[in-house]
């Protein structure tokens, strides 16, 4: 089996607190991976990357290819090998699918390890969101998506889900469990997700065995206590409640 990397850009206590400022670009940020997820500066949209491209969903759900130069505040990539693959049959629900994904990576023994994962596959009924931009500095994340988030749905669609897993000792350096994005196959729509329905789907899995944190490199940074930062409010943030 391949050895696979992930790279992440800064932790999700940043994000949380309020640091969405660029700490690389997505030219950088294309050099070390295929396919992930995130977000851009100011926290201007969703970040969905996938087939080595990197897309940004607005708040509409309306997606563009991301220019090279946009900032990224907050990112998690690797390159996609498909080491296990499994079908999916109908799901019903966002809970359903993510009990289904932790089955998989147990059989691996694999609760413990961080894993990516690309779904391919028919869909009933997406839920999701984005957000548009705030320029700010120390405004936590959970208040400007009150102001900035809006959700949309999609009906009968196909596309893909980009779906990241870390385990909870990790969480703060980024959301312990199941982290999905999805983008339609034509790429024109997309967003963080929040719950489906599929009627079918084709799964690449990969285990991850090293992580690499790029850390922002400003003493701007450094004005945060990361330990502060709320896993209440990244839950809901997460989980859009």
């Amino acid at each position: 089996m391949d050895e696979l990397k992930m790279y992440q850009v800064s932790t999700l206590q940043a994000l949380s607190l309020g640091y969405s400022r660029a700490v690389i670009t997505v030219e950088e940020l294309l050099k070390h991976g295929d396919i992930g997820l995130g977000t851009f500066e100011d926290v201007h949209g969703e970040m969905i990357m996938v087939d080595g491209h990197c897309y940004q969903a607005d708040n509409n759900g309306d997606v563009i290819e991301a220019n090279l130069t946009t900032g990224v505040p907050f990112a998690a990539v690797s390159y996609l090998k498909g080491n296990r693959s499994f079908d999916i049959e109908k799901i019903n629900s966002i809970d359903d699918l993510k009990a289904l994904l932790t089955i998989k990576i147990e059989e691996d023994f694999g609760l413990n390890s961080v894993h990516m994962l690309l779904i391919n596959g028919q869909f009933r009924h997406v839920s999701a969101r984005s957000e548009e931009g705030r320029r700010s500095q120390h405004v936590p994340l959970k208040e400007i998506l009150e102001g900035n988030q809006k959700d949309f749905f999609f009906n009968d669609i196909e596309g893909s889900l980009i779906c990241v897993y870390y385990p909870d000792y990790m969480d703060g350096i980024n959301a312990s469990g199941w982290h999905l994005h999805f983008i339609s196959k034509d790429r024109k729509f997309g967003g963080h997700v929040f719950d489906i329905e599929m009627n079918y789907g084709h799964a690449l899995l990969d285990k991850i065995s090293g992580i690499e944190i790029r850390l922002p490199n400003e003493p701007a940074f450094d004005t945060y206590a990361l330990k502060e930062a709320s896993n209440d409010d990244i839950k809901k943030v997460e989980q859009g409640k």
